[in-house]
Order: structure tokens, then sequence, then C-alpha cells
């Protein structure tokens, strides 16, 4: 009984490790610095957090399917531009589009989601027509989107300027904020990427879709034999990813009220390691939203929390390592073990 009791204990701790780790963090970091737990800091790192999840959540998809998508940070980079140079107020000196009338705000909002979308159906089709690999072909794709946004960022008059001097219409979506009293306050973009979440849990749970997607994951000709069309499966889910890379994009530039043509440098490997921290299986198959939630809290709680408390950015890069590479050991560990 009690070597039952003990196996229980463990599979329940395993299953949840990722809120324990997240939770310790939280707690040691405010034991040092008990403001930590302040609401103004806690809404600061879901804030700053919001687009690394949406981002991660569009790496999920892939990730879920046993590929991986290297050109999420450049999709970023990209639509960020994109929504910011046709958003420009009249006065602002240097504008993008100097003779371009003042657009309805969701015009961009929407082009800048299409143009990741669009990326996103190019690499499906390479990647399921094609049967190029995917790190091969996101990682072709990385480099000709970011060539292609540096070629529109040197435009005439622009030549590569920092576009600044966003609309307050746009900038709120990632920077305003709904007031409930007593100083307390919800910010737009945090709304915005909870609801992306939820969509995404019923993807994930509720839809054909989903159970096709952990089906090509967990074994590809496996699902081939059911009857899956995988690569159409594939075409919608990387089409899927490539408009949250867009949303992200569009909403890194409401936030920090510019836009470069280096936005998004590396998101991927970020929002990689926060799904796989978050249980997300490098070999596919496995994966949850909450996970990845998690997973991108405890990396924002690391780069905001040991900030906080003086931690030197050097050793928050070693703990960054450290969580990733036991994040993976693990995952490997789990599929040896069903193996």
């Amino acid at each position: 009984m009690n070597l039952q009791s003990n196996f229980r204990v463990k599979e329940y701790v395993a299953q949840r490790a990722i809120f324990i780790v997240l939770i310790a963090l939280v707690v040691g970091i405010a034991i040092a610095d008990p403001n930590f737990l302040a609401f103004s800091t806690l809404r600061d790192i879901l804030q700053q957090s919001s687009t690394r999840l949406i981002i991660a959540l569009g790496a999920a998809f892939i990730l879920i399917t046993g590929g991986v998508d290297l050109s999420a940070g450049r999709v970023v980079g990209l639509t960020a531009v994109i929504s910011a140079s046709m958003l420009q107020i009249d006065t602002y000196a240097n504008r993008f589009f100097p003779d371009l009338p003042q657009l309805w705000v969701g015009i961009p909002i929407v082009i800048g989601i299409v143009a990741g979308l669009l990326v996103g159906l190019i690499n499906g089709i390479i990647i399921a027509k094609l049967h190029v690999p995917p790190f091969i072909a996101t990682l072709g794709t990385m480099v000709g989107i970011y060539g292609v946004n540096s070629i529109y960022f040197n435009m005439d008059p622009n030549q590569s300027q920092p576009i600044g001097g966003l609309r307050k219409d746009f900038t709120q979506w990632g920077s305003g904020y709904i007031d409930l009293g007593g100083g307390y306050s919800i910010p737009y973009i945090v709304l915005i990427a909870i609801a992306v979440a939820s969509i995404c849990w019923v993807i994930f749970n509720k839809t054909r879709l989903g159970k096709n997607m952990y089906a090509i994951g967990g074994n590809v000709q496996a699902a081939h034999v059911s009857g899956i069309n995988v690569a159409r499966n594939l075409i919608m889910i990387y089409a899927i990813s490539g408009a949250l890379y867009g949303l992200a994009g569009v909403l890194e530039a409401a936030r920090t009220g510019g836009a470069t043509n280096n936005y998004g440098n590396m998101y991927e490997l970020d929002a990689i390691a926060a799904c796989v921290v978050g249980g997300v299986s490098t070999a596919g198959g496995i994966g949850t939203v909450p996970g990845v939630m998690a997973g991108v809290l405890i990396f924002g709680v690391i780069n905001y929390g040991l900030t906080f408390i003086g931690v030197s950015p050097y050793w928050q890069l070693i703990i960054k390592g450290l969580i990733i590479v036991s994040a993976v050991a693990f995952d490997i560990r789990k599929y040896m073990a069903k193996k």
C-alpha cells in the first residue's frame, strides 16, 4: 500500500512539476524581496509575457506535430514593421508612407496577421507537399523573411530608420489597460493573450484538427493509415501558427510604440524553450495550453524577477539554460520509458 501511495505521489508531482517550479520561483524571489508580490509587478510580468505566450502557442501547434518552426521570430519582426509603417500619426516628421491617409486601425492589424498566415502557409506547403524537413524549411524561410523585411524597412524615405510616432488608437492595444479602481488595472494585451490561449485550448481539445494534430505527432504513419489527410492538416497548422506570430508582431509593435527589422530576433528559441519547459514533447504528440502558459510565465519570472532582486543577467542565462536542459532530459526519459 505504501509503495502504491509513493507511486501516486511521484506521478502527481511529475505531472505538475512545471507548476511547482513556477510557484517555487515566485516564493523564492518574494522571500528575497517581498515587494515582488506587489500587484503592479505581477501585472508588468503578465504584460511583458503576453506576446511571448502567443508566439509560444503558435510554436506548440507545430511541436506537437513533431515539427519545429525557426521562422517565428522573423515573422514577428515582419508583421511588426508592416503594421507600424501604416499607423503613424500625420504630424510625425519621418513617416514611412508620407502620403498615406489615416487608415482605420483594424486594416493594418489584419494585414499584419494575414502576412504571418501567408508565411505559415508557405512553410506548410514546403513541408507537407515538397517533404522538406521542418528544420530546413523554416530555416530557409527565416533567412528569406528577414531579407524581405530588411528591403521593405530600407525603402525610401525611411531608409532603415526605426519606425516611431505610432497612433494612440494602435498603441493602446499594447500599453492600454482597463482600470478596475483602487489602483488595480488589467492591460488589454493580457486579455488578448488570455482570449488567444482559450481559443487554442478549444482547438487542442475539442476539434478534429486538434485530435489530428496529436495523432500526427504521435505516429505519422498510423495517422496516414487511419485516414487522416496529413498534408492538409499540416498546412492548416502551420498557417494558424503563422497567424499567431503575425498577431504577436502587431501587438509587440503596439506595446513598444515602434518597430525595426530586428524585432523578434531569437524569439522562436524562447518560444520553443517555453513549450519544452511547459511539457510539450520534442518527440511530438504531447502538449497542453496550460503547460505552455506556465512555461512562458517561468521565463517571465526569471527575466523580470531575477532582475528585480539584482541577479546578474549572466547568471539568469545560466539558470535558464539549466531549466531548459533539465526539461528536455526529463522529456526524453519519459519518451524512452514509453518506447
